[in-house]
């Protein structure tokens, strides 16, 4: 063996015994809870089988699905029709960049092709609702025909995240209006009562989307004032970012106090507007939004520190290049700022979202234990993985809910780095 190689294998050697310690302790405490969990997720354990626990396959997860009354319709049928809306709302987009270009390219093919589609869509929604799957295929050729435009493709790429957000919202007025009743929205819908993984995979959902994306805007915004020459930016720093270090049960306890509808402070600060009190923790449909605010008060210091971070490390050379091109403060933020704080922000919401799939302490701490009010209100994932290990005891189903959630975040994780790789900007 040569003198550089024997080098080598000693380094590693070496490295890896000062590891050693370290993956012991993860080994007792992360890797073999997480592996034991896995094999027990294919077992019934349970207060009846605490002693001699049996291999059952893939009952566990087949059990966590069982409907107490069957839902409307499949989830499959449903997936077909939102796939549905997924095609109709990029090519009700694109349709609008057909119609302007029409005046320049003077071509109104691409453009009476979209309005058939679209026409013949929603007939088929409304009328012929058995034709659906052959509407899909039409609505992928239409859309194929409108991403071949290279005109109309150019646009779209020009106006990236306008074009993506007019989707987004397209398709969830297609999702929720009065005419879907066979979209994936409908059916979870109507699942969730009938379910109560169902129940905790929409709470957990709507908890999500309502988390994520305001203590992202709160903390930016956060950010850039304190990167303003403003008076006091320590002690603004410091108050901002208390709430994050102080224990959650805390947090939980002083703003149960707060959200308490006959003494509470936010509604006596509401009472100020002539605003009716509102009752924060006995009312079904203010539980997640309560739990929301909780969280969002509590994060927004770690994240706008993190914003922070990024823009200091932003050179300011870029900025002074863009005063002497005459660019405005807006301009600043839409072509230097935001862009160059994609990895920030890319960083933050995968950990923002993979924190908020783990809700739990929230919910526990508000409701004295229960998840909720009343009808599960504010039961989520975690909490029901709690409730069947910790107060059913049955400790296989547990397993299997918990690797369950454990592929939901994989699988939006996983979305996250693919149209990461496409959208953030590294500068070197």
């Amino acid at each position: 063996m040569k003198a550089s190689a024997k080098k080598r294998l000693k380094e590693s050697v070496l490295a890896y015994l000062f590891l050693l310690p370290s993956l012991i302790v993860l080994g007792i405490f992360v890797f073999w809870p997480v592996g034991f969990s896995f094999v027990l997720s294919f077992f019934k354990w349970d207060f009846r089988n605490m002693k001699t626990p049996y291999f059952s396959g893939f009952d566990n997860y087949l059990k966590i699905f069982e409907y107490n009354y069957p839902p409307k319709f499949s989830f499959l049928e449903g997936l077909v029709y939102s796939i549905s809306y997924i095609f109709l709302s990029i090519i009700l987009v694109f349709t609008v960049y057909a119609f302007v270009r029409i005046w320049k390219d003077k071509k109104v093919t691409i453009f009476f092709v979209n309005i058939f589609a679209i026409v013949w869509a929603f007939l088929i929604f409304f009328k012929l609702n058995s034709f659906i799957l052959f509407l899909d295929i039409v609505l992928a050729v239409v859309l194929f025909l409108n991403l071949k435009n290279k005109s109309l493709t150019k646009l779209f790429k020009k106006f990236a995240w306008i074009n993506v957000s007019a989707i987004i919202v397209v398709y969830v007025l297609l999702e929720t209006s009065k005419f879907n009743q066979n979209g994936l929205f409908v059916f979870f819908m109507d699942a969730k009562d009938k379910n109560l993984f169902m129940k905790a995979l929409v709470n957990t959902f709507y908890y999500v989307i309502l988390t994520v994306p305001i203590t992202l805007l709160l903390s930016l915004i956060v950010a850039v004032l304190l990167n303003s020459n403003v008076r006091f930016r320590v002690f603004f720093r410091t108050s901002y970012f208390i709430p994050f270090v102080t224990s959650v049960v805390a947090v939980s306890l002083v703003w149960k106090w707060i959200f308490n509808d006959e003494f509470g402070l936010l509604n006596y600060f509401l009472s100020w507007f002539n605003i009716e009190g509102i009752r924060w923790l006995k009312d079904e449909k203010w539980t997640i939004p309560t739990i929301a605010i909780v969280s969002i008060w509590k994060q927004i210091g770690y994240d706008a520190i993190i914003f922070l971070a990024g823009l200091q490390n932003i050179d300011q050379f870029y900025y002074e290049a863009a005063e002497v091109d005459g660019a405005n403060s807006w301009q600043k933020f839409s072509k230097i700022t935001w862009p160059l704080l994609s990895p920030t922000t890319f960083f933050l919401l995968i950990v923002s979202m993979i924190g908020a799939f783990k809700v739990f302490a929230q919910v526990y701490v508000l409701y004295d234990g229960l998840p909720g009010p009343y009808n599960n209100s504010g039961m989520t994932m975690v909490y029901y993985v709690f409730d069947l290990f910790y107060r059913q005891q049955r400790m296989g189903i547990a397993s299997a809910a918990a690797y369950l959630l454990f592929a939901v975040i994989l699988i939006f994780t996983a979305i996250q780095y693919k149209v990461g790789n496409k959208v953030v900007e590294y500068v070197s």
